[in-house]
């Protein structure tokens, strides 16, 4: 049963008789663990009609480039497989997705979408709620505590949401109920691409071509959850202790797959507490609280992309060093190609590229340098948001947006105060050569690197 805080009609059309209930699949790109899915297939029981599931493949979406579709489309290829076995029909058509939705919805009862909390995703069910001639319902499925009920507010920082979220915890984190439709869509016969042959399904599609796939990455389902399962098995006991050392590969590598809704938090989150693991509080915080302040701040605050979404003394600390003599200043071509004087960022720039993830810890050493290397915080944010969103796998998401800002002062407070930074937490090669063995990080990123390099 899907949580009735989940559900949200975005208009007020009449129900009508159509000949299946549509699924407008869009952020929750997968066949398991959806509750827009599990509650439009509901639907379609209780009215004895098909269920039909659309995603609109838009080759213009912002910042995405070859890399960001190869691995969308490996798991809407396994989801439309998935789906089949369950009479199910997955229609994927080349259209503006609001566009394609509404084609579809001439002949639905009732039509479910799935929640996404970016601008331009809420300007699609915007678009689509004006010209639905049936009911449009929403339904929350990449969240584990739906984002209206965790907080009436934009959250300063995760200890202003933590208490809220953990006060909701046990109502939300429950298995997901999904019962299969009773009825067959594959029957009517609806124009939609076969994803089987990807190579061919790419080659069609008018997209930027000058990244290629990031290297030892597929998507889909079945990969993000065998990752899971081995991150469990394997590195969730020392997860609280090593998680932040970047010479050591501890990390879960769920961020693509959550980026592409191709796994859900709710299955990770219940998998992790099932497990029990001695790092698994730790992982979950970061899950749940720390990634859902990331939703928080993106759906509550208009600037999420850009300086003015910084608290007020962090702007001002920046406007205040704008003119403070840089040491370094380097161009976005260098810092593409990892040419800067410092080895460990260059390290972190490269393994952005090469593999399309960057570690966490070295993600935020990554920004602080570029903001220290700019001519002016404006340029530096421009530099930080064009290099994660275009080879960051789970670049132009929310947390992609809170993370980057995060460098800039988001949910952080004031520090010492210093040259160009101003009053920003400070990170230096020093510090992370005192904690980590980051020679390790570093040899490990350049053998990457220069595997990719070659390939490509």
């Amino acid at each position: 049963m899907v949580e009735g805080e989940r559900i949200k009609a975005l208009n007020r059309e009449a129900p009508v008789r159509g000949d299946y209930v549509l699924y407008w699949m869009q952020a929750s790109q997968r066949a398991s663990c959806n509750h827009a899915l599990a509650y439009a297939a509901a639907a379609a029981n209780e009215r004895t009609q098909p269920l039909v599931v659309f995603f609109g493949l838009t080759p213009s979406y912002p910042d995405a480039n070859l890399r960001h579709y190869r691995f969308m489309l490996e798991g809407l290829a396994e989801t439309q497989v998935e789906l089949a076995e369950r009479g199910i029909a997955l229609v994927v058509r080349k259209k503006l997705p609001p566009r394609g939705a509404i084609e579809l919805s001439r002949r639905a009862s009732i039509v479910v979408v799935d929640r996404g909390y970016l601008r331009l995703q809420r300007q699609w069910r915007r678009e689509a709620t004006l010209r639905m001639p049936c009911p449009l319902i929403q339904v929350e499925s990449d969240v584990v505590v739906p984002i209206e009920e965790a907080s009436p507010k934009e959250e300063y920082a995760a200890a202003t949401l933590r208490p809220k979220i953990n006060r909701l915890l046990e109502r939300f984190l429950v298995p997901l109920r999904e019962d299969l439709p009773k009825k067959s869509s594959l029957v009517l016969g609806l124009e939609g691409m076969d994803l089987s042959d990807l190579d061919d399904v790419l080659a069609r599609l008018r997209i930027d071509r000058t990244v290629p796939p990031a290297g030892g990455l597929r998507g889909g389902a079945s990969q993000a959850k065998a990752r899971l399962d081995s991150f469990i098995q394997k590195d969730l006991d020392s997860y609280g202790e090593r998680r932040s050392d970047p010479s050591l590969e501890r990390s879960s590598g769920m961020s693509p797959y959550l980026h592409f809704g191709q796994i859900s938090p709710l299955h990770i989150a219940l998998e992790v507490r099932k497990a029990v693991g001695a790092g698994a509080d730790t992982f979950l915080e970061e899950l749940i609280v720390r990634r859902e302040l990331g939703m928080n701040f993106v759906y509550r605050n208009p600037d999420y992309d850009s300086l003015q979404g910084l608290p007020h003394w962090a702007l001002s600390t920046l406007r205040e060093h704008a003119l403070d003599k840089r040491e370094y200043v380097y161009s976005l071509r260098e810092l593409e190609e990892g040419r800067t004087h410092d080895p460990c960022w260059n390290a972190a720039q490269k393994e952005m590229v090469s593999t399309g993830r960057m570690h966490n810890y070295m993600r935020m050493y990554w920004g602080k340098k570029i903001i220290e290397w700019s001519a002016s915080p404006e340029q530096a944010y421009s530099l930080a948001i064009h290099l994660n969103n275009r080879y960051e796998l789970d670049g132009r998401d929310p947390n992609g947006y809170t993370g980057v800002l995060w460098c800039f002062g988001k949910h952080d407070r004031a520090w010492k105060e210093r040259p160009v930074l101003g009053k920003l937490r400070y990170m230096s090669a020093d510090g992370l050569r005192r904690k980590f063995d980051i020679d390790t990080y570093v040899r490990r990123c350049e053998s990457a690197y220069t595997a990719y390099t070659n390939k490509h």
